[in-house]
């Protein structure tokens, strides 16, 4: 949806999508904005949330706000990750499989973005079921947490 941007201290923010919500009231229906942000240093921390605003600015500034605040710290084994994982959310399974240096990302939307905010450069990755975006976004994120450094270790 959006561009990735770097703000000042070179942290990558990416808007992954922004949905348009209503609630019907008795008098009528009254829109709202919800947006996906996820935000990462590129050095192996990246964190993910929502915001929700009646104008799509202050929803995404709430939602970046709050990214910041979850930020979760990932283990990277050079420019892939030490061993192939599967996460899993609601009915979404992401796959991710390390990849040889210069693969690239691999990956759909939302993983990209979560992929590269990280720092992950190479990797091989997989939505399986469902495509629902913050879905897919928490898979992802699961999966990540569940890296091991020293299994990393113990296959070489």
């Amino acid at each position: 949806m959006g561009d990735y941007k770097k703000d000042l201290s070179g942290c990558i923010e990416k808007v992954v999508s922004i949905n348009r919500v209503s609630k019907v009231t008795k008098g009528g229906k009254k829109m709202s904005f919800s947006a996906l942000i996820v935000y990462g240093n590129g050095k192996g921390e990246v964190g993910y949330a929502l915001g929700k605003a009646n104008e799509v600015a202050d929803a995404i500034r709430k939602g970046l706000a709050n990214a910041k605040k979850n930020c979760v710290k990932v283990t990277l084994s050079g420019t892939t990750i030490p061993h192939e994982v599967l996460g899993h959310f609601g009915a979404a399974k992401v796959l991710l499989k390390p990849a040889s240096e210069g693969t690239g990302v691999i990956a759909a939307a939302a993983v990209r973005a979560v992929c590269e905010a990280a720092g992950i450069k190479d990797i091989l990755t997989k939505c399986l079921k469902s495509n629902n975006s913050i879905n897919v976004i928490k898979a992802t994120m699961e999966g990540l947490s569940q890296l091991r450094k020293d299994i990393l270790n113990a296959t070489e």
